[in-house]
């Protein structure tokens, strides 16, 4: 009994240790965020006080501002807004159809310089976006697609093929080649075999590829501000600089933005969080 009763206390020890680490990482992770909403409320004098105020008083005037008040001039956010939606949404939509068919001919075919090709995706993917800016501000400027959606959109699409081919490759590897075989056995096309058969298998892990593309869209910014000049393409993250000038920093209305940044992307990833952790845990069909 003694032994039974150490056993369940050491468990228990364990599970506490365990709960205890996972809350003070997550509040190390969500503590940066937590301060840019709080700040997004607080007055400005509060915001720059030294020491810090820790009984703060909550003011919607950030965004007031932001959307157009009284005596300051406003953000275009709604701009900036549907310029992220359209460019982050089609590069994803582009990354996902390339990312994908790439993935699974590499995880289904055999072909001559295969594991060649597939190392040269993933060297490209390996190079910084900011080490790109200035050749492709050049090219970008001699074609005439400075400034435009098609440029961010042709850019962000070459950024995530890559990853999205890499994580679908792993994706379509777990299921079975039987599975494609038996539906052709029954009549199907290559195409409706893939479509009808691997497809709902994999779907998961296609909708966590497009999950990580749509963010790494949505949240870029080193290239989007060396391709962007007017409010016809700037994104949300290059919206931020509307806040500097050349002595201060409006960090009340940087961090109202930042939030309203942050929202679409939070809702989007609840809404998919079932489909995003059976990705990640994909591990196969089992017969």
């Amino acid at each position: 009994m003694d032994r039974n009763r150490t056993h369940r206390y050491r468990r228990r020890m364990l599970r506490a240790a365990h709960l205890t680490a996972l809350f003070l990482t997550m509040a190390v992770i969500c503590i940066p965020g937590m301060w840019i909403i709080l700040n997004s409320f607080r007055p400005t004098v509060e915001i720059m006080a030294k020491p810090p105020v820790w009984n703060p008083t909550f003011t919607l005037d950030h965004y007031r501002a932001m959307f157009g008040g009284v005596g300051e001039g406003g953000v275009p956010v709604f701009s900036y807004l549907w310029n992220s939606v359209v460019i982050s949404g089609t590069s994803t939509l582009i990354a996902i159809l390339f990312g994908m068919s790439g993935g699974y001919a590499f995880a289904r075919y055999q072909f001559q310089g295969k594991s060649g090709y597939f190392v040269g995706l993933m060297l490209f993917r390996a190079v910084p976006g900011v080490a790109l800016s200035l050749p492709l501000f050049i090219v970008f400027a001699r074609v005439g697609i400075i400034d435009t959606h098609f440029g961010l959109i042709l850019v962000y699409v070459a950024m995530n093929v890559p990853f999205t081919i890499w994580l679908t490759d792993g994706f379509f590897r777990q299921i079975p080649k039987e599975l494609h075989e038996a539906a052709e056995i029954d009549g199907c096309t290559r195409w409706q075999a893939f479509w009808r058969v691997e497809f709902p298998v994999a779907r998961s892990g296609v909708a966590s590829a497009a999950i990580f593309a749509f963010l790494t869209s949505w949240n870029e910014f080193a290239l989007a501000s060396q391709l962007t000049r007017s409010v016809n393409s700037k994104t949300m993250p290059v919206g931020l600089l509307d806040f500097t000038a050349e002595f201060t920093i409006n960090w009340g209305g940087m961090c109202a933005l930042a939030v309203l940044m942050i929202l679409p992307a939070l809702i989007l990833t609840f809404i998919v969080q079932k489909h995003l952790i059976a990705g990640l845990t994909f591990g196969g069909v089992k017969g």
